[in-house]
């Protein structure tokens, strides 16, 4: 596996501003990439009209990964602006493919992948850790919270946070800046998607008691710093997703709050926190836009890996703790008081019925097990 990186930018002499001495010449770029409008999508667009050209296709799924198969031959490029990583099924092909990109482009082979977007990367033979301790540690000597006391939890489960909890905070500015910074660290952290999520609702009117819930994350950061995700090399067969919703949660809208985990054999793969965009009438109704959100979400994945070349053989499960969401995703009969969710019920019922989805259920404790021993 390794990282590229685009060195140069040039561009014709804007109109108006040409050298009359040099009319042919071009300027070379001070500014990054990332301070133009445009130029990203005109190196992608660049990149990507070369990389098809070389046999790779691009996914459907995601347009920033493109694939090359040729009999046991693979290939995987990931872009991010001029950002690559590349991973090949053989050294050969990592070195033919990097030799097709030097031809084409001024780019750099950082060697093995250890850090890509402030994300570090640890590998052994049959492990792989992914952690964001320097963006932690930076994070926190920018919040002036590095020699803060530790926190045993991200949230208080005895409160939710409302609206018009305490004033106003003086620094508006501040609470967004380090909101937005905790989102970038879920991830690789999970454990405080949750919390971040509900302090994200009130970035609009930050209080001085949001403040406070986010500086308990910060604490539970500092005594956390270890944490990474764990990935390993084992054989996998299925998807296996959780998902669990609070009825009515928010005490401002009385919208419940979704979250939900997809698991690739062991490995945790996806999982997110969100306020439901509507008000459910019942807790069965909160916990089916739940399964929906994730079986939509398995159905993504699952045509990632077809487009990976890695086709699930079983079906995904979808584990709940609502008995009734469990009976309406199987019973084909319509009831009236079900007509409110009726999109998300056929939605659900035709992944079943086809075979691709299963959903079953589990108990609370159960599932809470499950979660923490996979962290």
């Amino acid at each position: 596996m390794a990282i590229c990186r685009k060195l140069h930018v040039y561009m014709f002499q804007p109109p108006g501003f040409q050298d009359s001495t040099n009319p042919k010449s071009v300027c070379l770029l001070q500014k990054s990439l990332y301070g133009l409008k445009q130029a990203p999508r005109a190196w992608y667009q660049r990149f990507a009209t070369y990389i098809l050209s070389i046999s790779f296709v691009s996914s459907k799924c995601d347009p920033s990964l493109f694939i090359y198969r040729r009999g046991q031959d693979m290939a995987y490029i990931l872009l991010y602006v001029d950002d690559i990583v590349l991973a090949t099924s053989s050294d050969s092909l990592r070195n033919r493919i990097i030799s097709l990109l030097r031809s084409e482009f001024a780019m750099t082979d950082l060697g093995p992948l250890s850090y890509f977007l402030g994300i570090s990367v640890q590998r052994t033979s049959k492990h792989m850790f992914l952690s964001q301790r320097k963006y932690a540690e930076e994070f926190l000597a920018r919040a002036n919270m590095s020699s803060c006391n530790h926190s045993a939890t991200p949230v208080d489960t005895k409160a939710k946070l409302s609206a018009s909890s305490g004033p106003p905070m003086k620094d508006p500015t501040l609470y967004r800046k380090l909101a937005g910074a905790l989102q970038y660290l879920t991830f690789t952290r999970p454990d405080i998607s949750y919390a971040v999520q509900q302090i994200c609702l009130f970035m609009h009117d930050p209080r001085e008691h949001h403040f406070h819930a986010l500086k308990r994350i910060l604490r539970y950061l500092k005594g956390t710093l270890d944490y990474s995700m764990h990935y390993s090399s084992t054989p996998v067969t299925s998807l296996i997703s959780y998902t669990d919703a609070d009825w009515g949660g928010c005490p401002d809208t009385r919208r419940s709050t979704l979250g939900y985990c997809v698991f690739l054999g062991d490995n945790l793969i996806s999982w997110s926190s969100k306020r439901q965009a509507t008000l459910s009438r019942s807790s069965a109704e909160a916990e089916y836009r739940g399964v929906a959100n994730v079986v939509a979400e398995s159905c993504w994945l699952c045509n990632l890996l077809l487009e990976l070349h890695c086709p699930l053989a079983q079906a995904t499960m979808v584990f709940c703790d609502n008995v009734s969401v469990v009976y309406m995703s199987h019973n084909p009969v319509q009831h009236q008081r079900t007509k409110h969710v009726e999109m998300d019920i056929h939605f659900v019922r035709e992944k079943v019925a086809l075979g691709h989805v299963r959903v079953l259920h589990v108990p609370s404790v159960l599932e809470c097990n499950h979660k923490q021993r996979n962290f």
